[in-house]
């Protein structure tokens, strides 16, 4: 009777190891996540992929999506547009992603694009940019250039001057943003001093400060992107020109890249964005204290990690409201949807897949923070074409 019994009993122990081998890990979906971590953009960068995994960790920790946790598949872009396409197409169709988070600057977003396209996978785009551009393959998270770029250079104009100096990265954004900014100029009856351009991380710019000394210009509209920024800066300060002579309305410097500069270079200059760590929003003063709880007190947060934030978050409400993962289904499902974010509520334009945006101008201050010093009352519609402004017909 005994050998019996314990001949049950290891029976009993044996299927409850079966079990226990066989039970099966919570199901997950995966994501890719497309930035720079190494080169010139990564200074921007890689704090962006670092608001993407916040928020899968946060949406993880609240069950998931649709029951799944998601997995996040990195990917390094390495500042190059070809290395972004390459990518991209691995993670469609090596990783099997369903969807992907990713890029920051135009070139490396109009080399993913036709992939995007080609494959039929879904880009949430976390920046702003020049527009001109509505792809049903891309969500936009970041501003279309009537929610930043053309509400700053109306600021500068009444507030500083109509005489602007131009320069730029060589590559898409800044040359579309400055063809826009020329034909609004020219409608505000003002001057462009000059146009400069310089290949991404630049360095050495003291040809582009003796035109600016040459011209003095009234205000300095820069569309530099990664740490050409720190070089640019630098050269304006050594050469005497600070905010009160000759003030600076950038607009792909936000707090992140302000923390990697001299800050004595930077105090006083303004930015154009839709959001600040200093934005007062209840729901704002959570997402930043969990992003530097997660991250450090000494990282900052920023209008792009903001959008990228923002996007991910976006992108679970659109699978829940669609019941799947499936591309198109997502899609649809977006189209109105919106969102309680730190900048304020966002919705997603159901005509061409912009997100409506409050304007917000800000001036760097010497604790390395933004202080927003003019913003529209609400949040704005995006139109990436401009097409609601008679002198940007033809551009």
């Amino acid at each position: 009777m005994k050998k019996v019994t314990m001949g049950i009993a290891g029976i009993a122990l044996s299927a409850l190891l079966l079990a226990s081998c066989n039970q099966k890990k919570p199901e997950t979906v995966k994501v890719g996540l497309l930035h720079s971590l190494s080169g010139t953009m990564s200074i921007s960068e890689t704090a962006v992929r670092d608001a993407e995994l916040l928020a899968i960790s946060e949406i993880n920790e609240n069950g998931g999506v649709l029951g799944r946790q998601i997995e996040a598949i990195q990917a390094d872009g390495a500042s190059e547009p070809q290395v972004f396409a390459k990518k991209a197409r691995e993670l469609l169709q090596d990783e099997k992603v369903v969807t992907v988070f990713g890029c920051w600057t135009s070139a490396s977003r109009k080399a993913v694009k036709p992939i995007f396209e080609e494959l039929y996978g879904l880009l949430w785009y976390p920046v702003q940019y020049e527009g001109m551009e509505a792809s049903p393959n891309i969500m936009y998270m970041g501003a279309s250039p009537n929610q930043q770029i053309v509400p700053a250079v109306d600021y500068c104009a009444k507030n500083i001057g109509k005489k602007m100096f131009l320069v730029g990265s060589d590559y898409v954004f800044p040359r579309t943003a400055n063809k826009i900014i020329k034909a609004q100029i020219a409608q505000l009856d003002g001057e462009c001093a000059g146009e400069e351009y310089l290949p991404m991380g630049a360095t050495n710019f003291s040809e582009v400060v003796a035109k600016i000394l040459a011209t003095k210009p009234d205000v300095i509209l820069n569309s530099l992107n990664g740490d050409s920024n720190v070089s640019f800066f630098a050269a304006l300060a050594k050469a005497g020109i600070t905010s009160s002579t000759i003030p600076v309305m950038s607009f792909s410097i936000a707090e992140e890249e302000v923390a990697k500069m001299d800050l004595d270079n930077l105090a006083g200059h303004l930015v154009s964005w839709n959001y600040y760590e200093t934005t007062q929003t209840p729901r704002n003063e959570k997402f930043v204290s969990d992003y530097k709880e997660k991250y450090g007190e000494d990282r900052m947060t920023g209008d792009p990690i903001e959008a990228a934030y923002i996007a991910v978050y976006m992108w679970a409400a659109a699978c829940e409201k669609a019941g799947g993962f499936e591309v198109e289904a997502v899609r649809v499902a977006a189209k109105g949807l919106s969102f309680t974010a730190p900048e304020g509520t966002v919705t997603i334009d159901g005509g061409n897949q912009h997100l409506y945006k409050q304007v917000r101008i800000g001036k760097i201050n010497n604790k390395g923070l933004i202080d927003e010093v003019w913003a529209t009352p609400s949040a704005v519609k995006p139109d990436p074409y401009l097409s609601t402004y008679p002198w940007a017909r033809g551009l």
